[in-house]
């Protein structure tokens, strides 16, 4: 691959409050597939001008999206009906993770989860995979293929679980241990720590589970936090030494800057506060929380108490694979908590926001030189509805609003990873 230029409505979120706009906009992918340069055509430098280019016209060329929470084995789970989340787990979502212990079937699921991730914008996830090595081992491989940037682990569960999906904490401990050997900071991959949550989790293993982030500093520990009434009361008989939920984490070392909790939707003021200190993550996942009835997140008073928060699919329980209907929702949770967030700052999450909320801001999320050109081209009247309301719109705001609200895959006409184009959209 040579250097090349991508040309089109050129736009990033550098943070909550910004959206660098391009109309007529110019990207340079070095032959390793990283941005060397990027800003208005008519600046481009002159020993850039004869490359080769892909011409994107009007279309908005954007950083891809980044989901920070969402689970692998439950790829095709989307909209299977339980009475809350426990009831949920019960009748479908372990019964479905007990296949992943065939290596063959979850290699077939990898290379499907990871084509809907791409065919919706998603070019950089943190994943649970199963509580068996064979559904890592699947999922690494592949997007190894894909060169993607992508963090995930099994899933450590030991108790309150089925035959199948149970392991030991001693078990949960060797494979991930062999696991990162395996793969962490292989290409672009990243092994994270990965008790599902306090409920299906032993005292020992959770134990174990920070014994593991003490000895790997800075590797990204993901579970689950506070998402669900009954969820919290069965933790509370479970820990019951523990001042509150996120004390259970707190007492085994599991909180810290690299520390990833799904929902975090029932907190209290001293459990926000403990998360703030520590630089402990919340990933709001809207779309799974309106399904499942766990609760509405005020992402306003997470904020304000200082918690850096993320927004993710959690696909199974989500029911999108589109960041774009994720952030729709995440809108509109937060409106009927009273609170009204800005276009640059829904765009910011679902992009270097949630980067930053994976430390992996650094290299990917915007458009800044040195980054991996991690990109994705969306055609905001895609549909016949978006096309019409496009209509209307007066600036570059009114249009990446419309777009988040209307927008799904359908929006995606292509998707760049590492200057590589790995999706593009049938031609209609």
């Amino acid at each position: 691959m040579s250097d090349f230029l991508i040309l089109g409505q050129i736009i990033d979120f550098p943070d909550a409050e910004t959206i660098r706009h391009h109309k007529k906009g110019a990207i340079v992918v070095s032959a390793a597939g990283k941005i060397i340069w990027s800003g208005p055509s008519r600046k481009l430098p002159k020993e850039y001008a004869k490359l080769n280019a892909l011409d994107h016209g009007e279309s908005l060329v954007m950083p891809g999206f980044i989901d920070p929470h969402i689970h692998f084995p439950q790829y095709r789970m989307l909209a299977a009906p339980g009475k809350d989340l426990l009831d949920w787990l019960t009748r479908f979502t372990f019964a479905e993770e007990a296949q992943f212990s065939d290596s063959n079937h979850a290699q077939r699921a990898a290379k499907i989860f990871l084509s809907l991730l791409l065919a919706n914008g998603t070019t950089s996830a943190s994943v649970f995979c199963s509580s068996h090595v064979e559904s890592v081992d699947a999922l690494f491989s592949i997007a190894e293929q894909f060169d993607m940037m992508l963090i995930a682990g099994k899933t450590m569960m030991d108790v309150n679980a089925p035959d199948g999906v149970r392991d030991t904490a001693r078990q949960s401990y060797d494979d991930s241990n062999a696991l990162i050997e395996r793969w962490h900071g292989k290409q672009r991959l990243q092994y994270a720590i990965t008790p599902r949550f306090a409920v299906t989790s032993s005292a020992e293993q959770l134990q174990l589970a920070g014994d593991l982030l003490k000895a790997n500093p800075g590797m990204i520990m993901q579970t689950h936090l506070s998402e669900n009434h009954a969820e919290i009361a069965m933790v509370a008989k479970q820990f019951p030494k523990a001042r509150d939920y996120t004390d259970v984490y707190d007492s085994f070392g599991l909180l810290g800057s690299s520390s990833l909790f799904g929902h975090g939707i029932h907190l209290s003021d001293v459990e926000k506060t403990r998360l703030a200190e520590t630089g402990s993550r919340i990933i709001h996942c809207p779309t799974s929380n309106t399904f499942l009835g766990s609760g509405l997140f005020n992402l306003k008073a997470a904020s304000d108490a200082g918690i850096k928060v993320g927004l993710a699919t959690d696909i199974g329980g989500g029911l999108s694979y589109s960041m774009l209907a994720t952030m729709a929702e995440g809108y509109k949770v937060a409106m009927l908590n009273g609170y009204k967030p800005t276009i640059a700052q829904m765009y910011h999450m679902a992009t270097l926001g949630n980067a930053e909320c994976l430390n992996i801001g650094g290299n990917t999320g915007s458009f800044d030189e040195g980054k991996w050109a991690d990109i994705i081209v969306l055609n905001p009247q895609a549909t016949h509805i978006q096309r019409f309301r496009q209509q209307l719109s007066e600036n570059i705001k009114d249009t990446l609003f419309s777009l988040m609200m209307l927008g799904d895959d359908r929006s995606i006409m292509a998707t760049y990873v590492a200057g590589k184009r790995r999706f593009r959209a049938a031609v209609s």
